[in-house]
Formats: C-alpha cells, sequence, structure tokens
C-alpha cells in the first residue's frame, strides 16, 4: 500500500514528506486510514537519535487513531469502518509466559515497537503514525469506546496507559494516597486516572506555579518540593508516587515520603541514576520501581476506564505541517499537555 508520512532523514530530526510503502497485508492483518496521531516526547528523541538507536529515515508516532479500511481473511476481531487505536507497539512473539498473560509490553523476546522497531516476518524497519495508513495485526489493534472524543483520544494510547499501569499494578483503589512528580503529558493523565481510581493525589514540584492547574486536573493538594518543611511533614504519606520527569533528577527527597511498602515508580527514561541513598528503603520497607506501558488487554481496560468516567488528555490539535515548530515548543514545555496532529491535514496530492 502506497502511502505517505513525516520522516526524519538525519539527527537533525527535521520532519518533511516522505512516500513509502505499507506491507501488504497479512492473513491476520488490519489496514486503516490514520485520522489522529499523538506527538510524545520519545517522538521527538527518536527522530534526534538521541537514544543511539534510530535508522534513518524513521517515521514516528506511537498513538493512533483510525478508521478501519480493509482487513484481511483471517480477521475477526474488527471490520470495516471500525474506529480504532493503536499503541507503542504492534507485535510479540505470542508465545512466552508474558504474551500468554497479557503483558506483551515484557515479551522475552522483546515488543516489535509502532515505530523503529523490526518487523518479525520481514526484518523492515517498523514506521509509526504520522502518515496517513498503517497495517497492524489485528491482536494489537484496539477497539475505542463510541462516547470517547477521537480527536482528542490518541494520547491516552501512550501518556495513557504509561499511568494507568502502575496505578493497576500496585492496586490504587479508593482511599489510596497518590504522589504525582512532573505535570506534562504523563503526570496530567496520572492525576486524572488516579483521581478517577478514588485516590487523594498529590502533585508535586519545585515551585507553587502550577498549584492552580494541578487541582484543576483534579488533584486534591500540592507539595513543593524544595520546601524543606513542608517535605517532612509529608514523610509517610503516600502508597505509590509516579515519577513522570524524564531527565535526570534525584529520587532522594522523595523516599521518605511513601509509606510503608510504599513505591516510587519510574515511568520517565532519565538514563543512569546518581548514589541513592538506601536507608529510607530499608527503614520502611520501600521500593524504587519501574514500569513501561501495559500489555493490550489493560490497554483495552483504560480506555473503556476513561470512556465510563469521561477521562480525556488535555490536548492542542495541529496540522502536520506544524510538526517541527511544535517540537520546538515541547522541548520548552510550551504545550498544556499534549499536541495531537490531525492528519486531515496531511493531503499526499499537495505533500507530493
Amino acid at each position: 500500500m502506497q502511502t505517505i508520512g513525516y520522516a526524519a532523514q538525519d539527527t537533525s530530526g527535521h520532519l518533511a514528506p516522505f512516500h513509502f510503502d505499507r506491507r501488504e497485508l497479512r492473513s491476520n492483518d488490519v489496514a486503516i486510514e490514520i485520522l489522529y496521531s499523538g506527538v510524545c516526547h520519545s517522538d521527538l528523541h527518536t527522530a534526534r537519535n538521541d537514544w543511539g538507536w534510530t535508522t534513518y529515515p524513521t517515521v514516528v508516532g506511537h498513538e493512533i487513531v483510525g478508521r478501519v479500511i480493509e482487513v484481511a481473511s483471517d480477521v475477526t476481531k474488527h471490520k470495516v469502518g471500525d474506529i480504532v487505536g493503536i499503541g507503542c507497539m504492534v507485535d510479540s512473539c505470542q508465545h512466552c509466559d508474558q504474551c500468554k498473560k497479557g503483558e506483551e509490553q515484557l515479551c522475552r523476546e522483546g515488543n516489535t515497537g509502532t515505530y523503529g522497531g523490526t518487523d518479525r516476518v520481514t526484518g523492515e524497519p517498523t514506521k509509526g503514525g504520522y502518515s496517513k495508513h498503517i497495517v497492524a495485526r489485528q491482536e494489537f489493534v484496539l477497539k475505542m469506546p463510541d462516547s470517547l472524543d477521537i480527536a482528542k483520544a490518541a494520547p491516552l494510547l501512550c501518556a495513557g496507559i504509561t499511568t494507568y499501569s502502575p496505578l493497576r499494578t500496585w492496586g490504587i483503589a479508593e482511599g489510596s494516597r497518590v504522589g504525582v512528580i512532573g505535570m506534562g503529558g504523563l503526570g496530567h493523565m496520572a492525576i486524572k486516572l488516579a483521581a478517577a481510581m478514588g485516590a487523594h493525589v498529590t502533585v508535586m514540584s519545585r515551585s507553587p506555579d502550577k498549584e492552580a492547574d494541578a487541582k484543576e486536573l483534579g488533584a486534591h493538594a500540592f507539595l513543593v518540593s524544595s520546601d524543606d518543611a513542608a517535605m517532612a511533614e509529608a514523610a509517610s504519606t503516600f502508597n505509590l508516587i509516579i515519577d513522570t520527569v524524564p531527565v535526570k533528577h534525584e529520587l532522594d527527597p522523595y523516599l521518605p515520603l511513601l509509606d510503608v511498602d510504599g513505591t516510587l515508580c519510574l515511568v520517565g527514561q532519565i538514563g543512569p541514576m546518581a548514589e541513592m541513598n538506601t536507608v529510607p528503603l530499608l527503614l520502611g520497607r520501600r521500593r524504587v520501581a519501574g514500569s513501561p506501558i501495559g500489555g493490550i488487554a489493560e490497554t483495552q481496560e483504560m480506555l473503556d476506564f476513561c470512556a465510563a468516567k469521561n477521562i480525556l488528555p488535555e490536548v492542542e490539535m495541529i496540522r502536520i505541517d506544524e510538526i517541527n515548530h511544535a517540537y520546538e515548543r515541547m522541548e520548552r514545555s510550551d504545550v498544556r499537555y499534549r499536541f495531537v496532529i490531525d492528519m486531515a491535514s496531511l493531503d499526499m496530492a499537495e505533500a507530493a
């Protein structure tokens, strides 16, 4: 299938129109016309090869909402016309213990990323959602609930499930006490989801500037992490702290805030860490953990939960030809809180 997207050709990360072919449908594949594509900070890192594993040309984007336009012979889960989603992965081995229990994101052979992965049949690099069409196996195509506003829902496929999964893993429910560090694309979703689960949510930030925004998103309290007295008073408060900050920072100030058996969960990629004081961990039976996205079943559960609770990301809609400027703004944290590309702006004739 011939299609068009926006691709980076080198480490400048500059995106420009790019014609390429999607694979022919295999027996269990679904072809999708992409309607909306969310913009994740991982897209920018990949486009610029910040993590050292990008293969060019690269078409990024793993927050995808679209319409099914073709199904192959063995497809039973979807039909032409369905509104569907694709998140951060499009395949896995399907036979290891992790895949069999619905945690394809932790596939023993490695899941296949929606972009920058390796197709398990052809060996070709996968290309993502900044494009007009995508082809994926039916098991990795999600049903978008009818009540969700699909123009806003795309970031749920990454930011949503990345924060929903640790909330479910650590049993957050009515009366739980949850802290959220950082209030960007991930953080604002953690606030909304935890509050909807009935948790008491506290946002942590170095300055009080975002307190009003945090309360508007559903937070119950705001903790200024540079205020030593306030931090001391908050000792042993939280069952779970979700750390969404994607740059290197100290964890030590947050460890004493955990209650006994509390968890500080990293969902932002911060790379090598500085030395950590283990005393709070030992004395409180506390832990530091990491969490990626969730599996396909959990992602569908998250979408259904968001539909039931009327939870959507805060988004700003852009055209595809605004993406390079959007990256510049994203680096300045000049977005509340996620960009979404209206893929109707990608007209094949005009971009040719």
